[in-house]
Order: structure tokens, then C-alpha cells, then sequence
């Protein structure tokens, strides 16, 4: 049977196909490649699809049962593809965290067209997981101008064997993203695939002037990250541009975070010295709606920076928010219960975290309650810049 032959026969392939066409994830430009280039090739036998609804992963092995294999491949769900940084036993039970994965189809597409690539553009792509994505590059551009880092040996032998087997041979790099590939710059096009919340500069001296970069970033505040599309300055000195949408993707490992520990901000007894106020923020305006896709927690982790935080489980009607400063011991808590006015909330330390918490939240507000294409970054050799609808509106207070 021919690929074409085989392609008939997956009317759910061709049903996502119209679905992404019509919500306007897949740009006709990226047409050909999504007909030409299936999902199905790049992924492994044993697969943990993700529910978006659910948010658990159950394995599926296409040796065991083809049919709902293939369902989900063709399905626009994503695809956890390894666990645990490879440690996961291959056993069909979950691993403690996924490390790899193929992201849903109409991400993919939305970032490509985001990227805005043209013929004769030479791009570089940090991240290979499952090799998918640099195949689609390659049937558009050409195996020969496009290169991928993976920093997982495994993970990046499996996309460079899949490539191969495609027909597709993209040189796949076995090394640290963050640091680029200076061996093949300069780049008309960066993209990432996994989130970061600092942006090599390695990336913009790698690109050419004019040149896109497509990041997901965010702070860190909270998981909220949304892509920023960054245009390389013409002096290559500097990189500036909007955020186009929000996304959720798995952390470049070596900028995974690591949770404060509470016992070394809150000793015992502190609540009982740490300095109480009430708040009449409510926990959803605070958290907003819609989890790490909600623009309010975003556009506070823009506004206050060092500062991570973290909601308790729901327990009877009450939820502790906690915020710990990631420069100091400055620590917060706002103490939410169902039925009440206002919320109690004591703080401690050098900063007053909920001060500057909730007054990042009334910016926001008084800006009109910004989405996140509203915002955008600015990255040079000094780090990075968040803005509000232009360079020259600076978001943070310090």
C-alpha cells in the first residue's frame, strides 16, 4: 500500500485536518506538509496520550491495540513520549513526569504559522522530541536547512532514526539548546519547543538580522507562559517583539525550577509575627480562570519579578495562596475562604510580597485587563524586558 493509499483510509486524520484548516491553526501555506508528513511515522509504540479534559495520561500500545493507537495519533491530543528523563521503566504506568512529548497538532501548526518561514530560510529548532517537527520544516524548506538540538541522547537518536526513516535526514544535534548551534548560524529562524524563562542571547548573535525567534516564556510567578515572537534588530544587538498566545510546555531542563521549601521561609509560629492585613481580592481574580492560561497571574508575574506562588488544595471551602521571594526569605500568604468579604493575609521578610502582588494586580486592571498579546519582550546581553503594548512601556517595577 502507498502512503498516499494509506492516507485515504484515515478519514480522523482527514477530519483534523479540516478542523485545523477551519480554526485557523494550519495556514494553507503549512497545508501540504500536515497532508505530506503524519504524526504517525514520529511516534513511538507505546504512547501516553494526554486528556485535556481529565489530565491523565493512559498508555496505548499500537502492538496491543492498533486501532486506538492510531486513534490517538491522529487524534489532536498531545503525547507524552517519555517519562522521567528516560528512567521510566517502559512499563504502560505513568512515569512521575513527562520529559518528552509530540504537542497537540494545533500548536504546532499555530506556531509555524507564527514562525512565518519562506523558502530559502535556514532554521534551527531547539527541542526535537519525537523529530516531527523538524520533518515538517524539511518537506517545506528542504532536509538541508534545517537543524535540530535535542539535549537527550535517547530522544534525539529517536528523531534522527525517524527522520531518516522519513526520508527527511535533518542533522540532528545531540547537545544543550540554550547555547544554540553556532556550527550552522547564522538562523533566519529560531524556534523552541520546550518553555524557558530566560532567553539565550546565544540565540540572537545565532540569527540573522531580521531574523524571527519563537519562544515560549514566561516568569517565574507561576506555569503561565505564552510564545513571544522576537524580531532580530538589524545591529543583531537586541531582539524585540509581541507574545502571540498562550501555551504550557515542558521546562528546558536547565531552567526546571525548584520549589522553595516552606520550612525555610515559614518557621514555626511565624503567622504569629508576621505583620496581617485583609485583602478584599478574590481568589479568582488572584488566579484567575482558565489555570496557566489566564492573563491576570501572567500579568503579575511580569509586574513583580522574583517571586514564585503556589495555591493549597481546596479544602473545605478554604484556599491558601502562598508567595515566597526567590532573592530573599520574604514570604505571603492570603488565606481564601468561600462566603467571606475579604480574605486575611499575613506577610513577612524584606519585601512585602502581597503588596506588591495585589498592586501588580490593580495595574493590570487599570490597563484595562490586558491579554497576553497586549504584552511583549524585549531580550539583549543584559536579559530580558517585558512590555506592555510597545518597548518603551516597561512592565516590571524594578
Amino acid at each position: 500500500m502507498t502512503r498516499s493509499d494509506a492516507q485515504k483510509e484515515r478519514p480522523a486524520r482527514e477530519e483534523l485536518g479540516r478542523f485545523l484548516l477551519e480554526s485557523g491553526s494550519l495556514s494553507p501555506d503549512w497545508a501540504p506538509s500536515y497532508a505530506a508528513v503524519p504524526r504517525t511515522d514520529f511516534l513511538p509504540d507505546l504512547m501516553w496520550p494526554h486528556g485535556m479534559a481529565t489530565g491523565r495520561n493512559v498508555a496505548v500500545d499500537r502492538r496491543q491495540d492498533p486501532e486506538a493507537w492510531q486513534r490517538y495519533a491522529d487524534s489532536n491530543d498531545p503525547i507524552v513520549t517519555q517519562w522521567d528523563d528516560g528512567e521510566h521503566d517502559g512499563g504502560p504506568e505513568p512515569g512521575k513526569s513527562f520529559s518528552s512529548s509530540s504537542s497537540m497538532p494545533s500548536l504546532v501548526f499555530s506556531m509555524l504559522s507564527d514562525l512565518d518561514v519562506r523558502q530559502g530560510h535556514r532554521v534551527l529548532e531547539i527541542g526535537s522530541g519525537t523529530g516531527w517537527n523538524a520533518a515538517l520544516f524539511a518537506h517545506r524548506l528542504g532536509a538541508a536547512d534545517v537543524v535540530t538540538v535535542e539535549v537527550d541522547g535517547a530522544v534525539a537518536a529517536q528523531a534522527r532514526s525517524a527522520l531518516e526513516r522519513f526520508g527527511l535526514p535533518v542533522e540532528v544535534v545531540h547537545g544543550d539548546g540554550f547555547l544554540g548551534y553556532g556550527k550552522r548560524a547564522p538562523y533566519d529562524r529560531i524556534i523552541a519547543t520546550c518553555g524557558l524563562r530566560q532567553v539565550p542571547f546565544a540565540w540572537v548573535e545565532q540569527s540573522a538580522a531580521g531574523g524571527v525567534i519563537l519562544v515560549p516564556w514566561g516568569t517565574r510567578y507561576g506555569p503561565g507562559e505564552a510564545t513571544a515572537r522576537l524580531v532580530v534588530a538589524e545591529d543583531r544587538r537586541s531582539a524585540s517583539g509581541p507574545f502571540t498566545r498562550p501555551v504550557a510546555f515542558m521546562r528546558m531542563r536547565s531552567q526546571r525550577f525548584a520549589w522553595p521549601r516552606h520550612d525555610e521561609y515559614v518557621a514555626p509560629g511565624a503567622l504569629d509575627a508576621a505583620d496581617v492585613s485583609r485583602t478584599s481580592l478574590t481568589e479568582e481574580e488572584l488566579c484567575g480562570t482558565g489555570g496557566s492560561f489566564a492573563p491576570a497571574p501572567f500579568a503579575i508575574g511580569l509586574r513583580v519579578p522574583d517571586v514564585v506562588h503556589v495555591a493549597d488544595r481546596k479544602r473545605d471551602g478554604r484556599r491558601a495562596v502562598w508567595f515566597y521571594g526567590l532573592s530573599d526569605t520574604a514570604w505571603a500568604v492570603a488565606d481564601f475562604r468561600d462566603g467571606r468579604p475579604e480574605a486575611k493575609v499575613y506577610q513577612s521578610g524584606p519585601r512585602r510580597l502581597w503588596d506588591e502582588v495585589e498592586a501588580a494586580y490593580e495595574w493590570w486592571t487599570d490597563q484595562g485587563n490586558p491579554a497576553f498579546d497586549r504584552f511583549g519582550l524585549t531580550v539583549d546581553q543584559d536579559g530580558e524586558r517585558p512590555w506592555l503594548d510597545k518597548p518603551d512601556r516597561p512592565v516590571r517595577l524594578r
